[in-house]
């Protein structure tokens, strides 16, 4: 069982598409699956047609109500623990160690599911600090654009104290560039520019724009619910692919 967050303190960066169509071409591949929405904007959660919820993840970070009271099943393989507003709150919170708390929840599921994906909040706040304490790998999400590239490195370095000091099991699993236009010279200088910082970290899968995605989120789904043969569909069937060979690969070290 491995768990992955998907992260980047940058928004707009395809983080949210990402954590949702990953956990759910996992799910249609077979694995057992579990989202948990940590974004206190409930992006994740809305884009499965989720709306306001009672029972979320704010309740186990707050008041460490069991983990398994909250969790919902969206399809046989695919489940979700839903996001509150609430949440923000959390960043505030002066509780000693509060950044673990995600972790020992979790380890009362954690072999119930093959695979954990936790969608992290656009900031490097106590949220995504304890979604990365809890978790295996770290994916990044990349725009390609030159901003996005320009905070990349500061969220690195960021990874590494939290493997140093909080999480040694902690791994980068890749760089995933999202909304991607082979056309464009930015895109292609920002990828090159990747490749020889990140080298094989990059995926090879890049999730190239598609206005699929952006319908299917306004819709309440996921890509392969919404359209299973768009292009959207089929690069996040190849990135699944692409997940599970390294993390297989990691394993059978």
């Amino acid at each position: 069982m491995s768990v992955v967050s998907i992260a980047n303190h940058k928004g707009g960066v395809g983080k949210t598409t990402t954590a949702v169509n990953l956990a759910a071409g996992l799910a249609r591949s077979g694995y057992k699956v579990m989202l948990i929405d940590m974004d206190p904007q409930s992006n994740a959660s809305f884009c499965l047609g989720l709306k306001k919820q009672d029972r979320t993840i704010y309740q186990v970070l707050a008041f460490q109500d069991d983990v398994r009271k909250v969790i919902q099943e969206l399809e046989p393989n695919l489940h979700l623990i839903p996001s509150s507003v609430h949440l923000a709150g959390f960043e505030k919170n002066s509780e000693v160690g509060k950044e673990f708390i995600l972790q020992e929840s979790l380890d009362q599921v954690r072999d119930n599911y093959d695979f954990i994906i936790i969608d992290c909040p656009p900031s490097l706040g106590a949220l995504t600090i304890s979604a990365l304490t809890a978790s295996d790998y770290c994916m990044v999400a990349l725009q390609p654009e030159s901003l996005a590239l320009k905070g990349m490195d500061d969220f690195i370095r960021i990874l590494r104290t939290v493997k140093t000091r909080m999480n040694n099991q902690l791994d980068l699993l890749g760089v995933v560039i999202t909304q991607y236009d082979n056309r464009k010279v930015l895109h292609r200088e920002v990828l090159e520019y990747a490749i020889q910082n990140y080298g094989e970290a990059v995926f090879n899968t890049h999730i190239r724009g598609n206005v699929a995605l952006a319908e299917s989120q306004s819709m309440g789904q996921h890509i392969f619910e919404y359209d299973a043969l768009c292009n959207g569909a089929e690069d996040y069937l190849e990135l699944t692919k692409e997940v599970v060979k390294r993390v297989s690969a990691e394993l059978a070290v």
